[in-house]
């Protein structure tokens, strides 16, 4: 990466982490993806129950593996023939892995959600929330970051499906009401009443959407 965007990023990321201080929550900066996932393993204690929704930025660090190969209880929805059976059971988990669609400067994170598994399980249910936020989505305002979220994410991980949506066609929202819609439910996440819950490592590389 380029010095100069990466001293940019250094200090955005300061910015950054003193708005989720100030939001009850912590924030944590990762030069690399290898920093990264030393970093997310730091937050996740041997012997704990650990899960996620679909987080690209978990498998692109190596924390899918890492959980796999280590001593934890990782719940893998995609080994349980029942979806909503391990979805449940990440209600309880002691540490659910998730990233952000997008996020300000100043700490709030958004996130939209076609089951809404992912957005309930940050809002509420596991011990501890660990997000992986690549430095490109961090945006100015809650209205860039909204529009980065329906614009850029939404389209992007609409790709991964067999649905049929305007904004896969497109690349753009349409503010569908598609019957396949991806966008189903909308958190923004401002504070956190419960202080060590939730966890933000942000990383100085794109991934994820």
């Amino acid at each position: 990466m380029d010095q100069n965007l990466q001293r940019r990023n250094e200090l955005l990321a300061e910015t950054v982490i003193k708005g989720l201080k100030s939001r009850n929550m912590t924030g944590y900066y990762a030069a690399t993806k290898e920093e990264a996932l030393k970093q997310v393993m730091d937050l996740i204690p041997e012997g704990s129950t650990v899960t996620m929704g679909g987080c690209m930025s978990a498998h692109e660090i190596g924390a899918v593996e890492a959980l796999k190969a280590g001593n934890y209880n990782f719940i893998d929805r995609d080994e349980y023939e029942d979806k909503r059976k391990a979805m449940l059971l990440a209600y309880d988990a002691d540490v659910f892995l998730s990233s952000a669609n997008a996020m300000t400067d100043d700490g709030i994170l958004v996130n939209i959600d076609g089951n809404a598994n992912r957005v309930s399980c940050i809002a509420q249910g596991p011990k501890k929330v660990v997000f992986i936020v690549s430095m490109n989505k961090v945006m100015s305002d809650l209205d860039s970051a909204m529009k980065r979220a329906r614009n850029v994410a939404a389209p992007a991980n609409a790709q991964r499906f067999k649905i049929d949506t305007p904004c896969k066609k497109t690349g753009k929202c349409f503010d569908c009401k598609s019957p396949t819609t991806i966008c189903c439910q909308m958190l923004i996440t401002r504070y956190s009443m419960h202080p060590g819950r939730i966890n933000v490592v942000l990383v100085n590389d794109e991934l994820g959407f």
